[in-house]
């Protein structure tokens, strides 16, 4: 039971060293179920926040302040919780998790059952500073920094996307911020037992050195973090319910997208699907990609080129396939639009200098154009956006899919700290813009009944709950950058986001009439089949110049030759065969947060060797997938879990898990394997 609200924890103070810059004993209190700790005029608060987690925040010259931007949602699953002090030291358990803090301010994470410490602060230095380090930039603002321990078995994953092809963070240092194929969503999982979110959409970095962990904000209000004690299982179940769980995926979404950059006109985009219908392979949804509108930032089709949008839809729905459409987030000073956003303030602006801008081609002009962006941390902003949207492709066609593309947003140079949002500074609240875009279109289809799927190029914490799809952004066409792809979705799934996918093939280029591209081609077509999306997409050779005019080479399955063409369409059918129990995996995502890409130690975490395994995943419970990714291989070496019987799904051999076993994998054959019995429809 815990103490009446407000009530302060007295005791005599313990002994302090006097090698401390402050040798303060703070005071504490129980403030609505809540510990906190003042002293040397800062203030932390400890509070339950769900079951088996709380979150932390510190500042400093006052009270904690209680309605920043986060990624939390504004109410916290019930939890009981008990605070005590004893020692001079306060303590405050909830489930599984006990936090400790010391009579001088410092905080140690404990395994409630066992008492072992799982994370605890740490300071820099034993003179100064501390574990906590405020730096004035001015105007109550300050250059944040909070320190952990590092230990040396610790393993790290998560912290979105990125391209540095590691699974385990330890010993890297990362930018928190936004960028194409860059990703910041600064959530934690840790093989030490934890899930922590840097719950501050600031631009700074973390560091995941040998000596020590540092979260780094260049300019915030103050500190704020959330953690919870448990299985990387648990992690996920807790972190999703305190960010919100994604929607259930549309059914229609589970199947094959066809993309390039790009189909120029309504009747080459037709023709594409009408090609699948008649070779008879499955197309669920197909893409218009940009410069389809009339001017950027008017959000509606040139009718030079889509002059029948409504017989369009019309007729791909009459072939059971959606049309997904491109929205970027800028605006043209040539659109109808640009005015009525300007005279509202429904840009980005700046602190210094003109509305934020970026070099852009348009429409109608010879040279690129100053393109604005439009606020997405802006309510009305958002609601002005989505009425453009609703009226011009929802309500005339029925259109309710979309590509927000570009949505860090794009700005070149990305000076944050010159940036001014709605919500705030650039560097106090940039890292939120991607979500917020997706807020727009989540609430707008939501209000229109309407189901809710977006694919995003860029996300922060809490993305999913807004439906936002997540793809890997402009990346290469080679071997290398698909194995960096399986570090990146699995370090995307542990950071709550589930539907995550890749331009199949790469984007930058790529020759369908180069063999050693074909290969390529069909090993990642192989590997986009079994991913939470699956998508065709990618600027292939030979490509054109930036501009309205622009597109590229051929990018539909009958484009790579007859023998990568028949391999793929195997793979189309084996989506298909797998749709219910990709369904029934993107449920599990939506009921409990379990994401559909997972890692080997997610379902197995007692075995210590699935914590290391960087090239193989689990997609749901039951399925293991073993990308081929190396060029002209024909077998693959593959680590079995322990704790399981896995079937191969190709031949029907039996192994028991624990061990490394090497299956052969022709170019037709990603190998894949059963888990206890569980029989899927892959094999025909």
């Amino acid at each position: 039971m815990t103490l009446p609200v407000d009530k302060p924890l007295t005791e005599t103070p313990p002994k302090v060293s006097l090698a401390q810059s402050s040798p303060t004993v703070g005071t504490f209190r129980e403030r609505g179920g809540a510990l906190e700790w003042s002293g040397r005029q800062e203030t932390v608060r400890v509070e339950p926040w769900g079951p088996d987690a709380v979150r932390v925040r510190a500042r400093l010259g006052g009270p904690v302040l209680p309605e920043l931007p986060g990624a939390l949602l504004e109410t916290p699953p019930p939890s009981e919780s008990v605070v005590k002090l004893a020692e001079g030291v306060g303590r405050l358990t909830v489930g599984a998790l006990t936090v400790e803090v010391s009579g001088e301010g410092l905080i140690r994470f404990l395994s409630t059952d066992s008492g072992e410490e799982i994370l605890a602060e740490e300071r820099a230095h034993f003179w100064w500073p501390g574990s906590r380090l405020y730096t004035a930039v001015g105007n109550g603002y300050h250059r944040l920094e909070q320190r952990f321990a590092a230990y040396d078995d610790e393993r790290l994953y998560g912290l979105g996307q990125h391209q540095h092809g590691k699974f385990d963070q330890k010993g890297l240092v990362l930018d928190l911020v936004q960028r194409n194929a860059e990703v910041n969503i600064p959530v934690l999982t840790s093989s030490r037992g934890y899930t922590l979110l840097w719950n501050n959409p600031a631009v700074g970095r973390v560091e995941l050195a040998h000596n020590g962990t540092r979260w780094v904000a260049d300019s915030a209000r103050q500190i704020d973090y959330w953690i919870t004690a448990g299985t990387p299982a648990d992690g996920q179940r807790r972190y999703s319910a305190v960010t919100g769980r994604t929607p259930m995926l549309p059914e229609w979404a589970a199947g094959f997208w066809q993309c390039k950059l790009r189909y120029r006109t309504q009747d080459e985009l037709l023709g594409v699907a009408r090609e699948y219908k008649r070779r008879g392979l499955p197309l669920a949804a197909i893409v218009c990609d940009f410069f389809h509108w009339t001017h950027l930032g008017e959000w509606k089709f040139d009718p030079a080129e889509w002059p029948d949008p409504a017989g369009m839809v019309r007729e791909l729905a009459e072939m059971g396939v959606k049309l997904v459409v491109s929205v970027w987030p800028s605006v043209s000073p040539l659109s109808e639009n640009h005015p009525v956003m300007e005279q509202r303030g429904y840009f980005i602006g700046t602190q210094y200098g003109p509305m934020a801008h970026a070099d852009w081609p348009d429409k109608g002009v010879a040279s690129t154009v100053q393109v604005a962006f439009y606020d997405a941390t802006n309510p009305e902003a958002r609601e002005f956006v989505w009425s453009r949207i609703r009226d011009n492709y929802l309500a005339p066609y029925g259109i309710t899919a979309f590509w927000l593309d570009a949505c860090e947003p794009e700005l070149k140079p990305g000076f944050s700290e010159n940036l001014r949002y709605w919500a705030g500074p650039g560097l106090e609240v940039g890292n939120l813009y991607p979500l917020e875009n997706a807020r727009a279109f989540a609430e707008g289809l939501g209000a229109e009944g309407e189901e809710v799927i977006t694919l995003n190029r860029s996300a922060w914490a809490g993305s999913q709950r807004y439906g936002a799809a997540l793809w890997s952004g402009d990346i290469g066409t080679d071997f290398p950058t698909l194995r960096r792809q399986i570090a990146a979705g699995l370090n995307t799934a542990l950071s709550g986001i589930p539907w995550w996918n890749t331009d199949i093939g790469g984007f930058h280029g790529g020759d369908p009439d180069d063999p050693a591209y074909r290969e390529v081609m069909v090993r990642w077509f192989q590997f986009g089949a079994l991913s939470p999306l699956m998508r065709l997409h990618g600027f292939r050779d030979p490509g054109m110049p930036l501009g309205p005019e622009m597109t590229g080479g051929p990018n539909e399955i009958w484009s790579y030759g007859t023998e990568a063409a028949t391999i793929m369409a195997e793979y189309l059918r084996l989506r298909e065969r797998l749709r219910p129990y990709v369904l029934d995996v993107m449920r599990e995502a939506h009921e409990e947060g379990l994401p559909p890409m997972r890692p080997l130690f997610l379902e197995f975490p007692e075995d210590r060797a699935s914590w290391g395994v960087d090239d193989t995943y689990l997609f749901g419970r039951d399925l293991l997938v073993a990308p081929v990714l190396t060029a002209g291989a024909t077998t693959r070496t593959v680590y079995l879990p322990a704790g399981a019987r896995w079937t191969d799904a190709w031949t029907g051999a039996a192994y028991e898990g624990g061990a490394t076993v090497t299956v052969d994998a022709p170019l037709e054959r990603i190998p894949l394997f059963l888990r206890d019995g569980a029989r899927l429809p892959i094999a025909r």
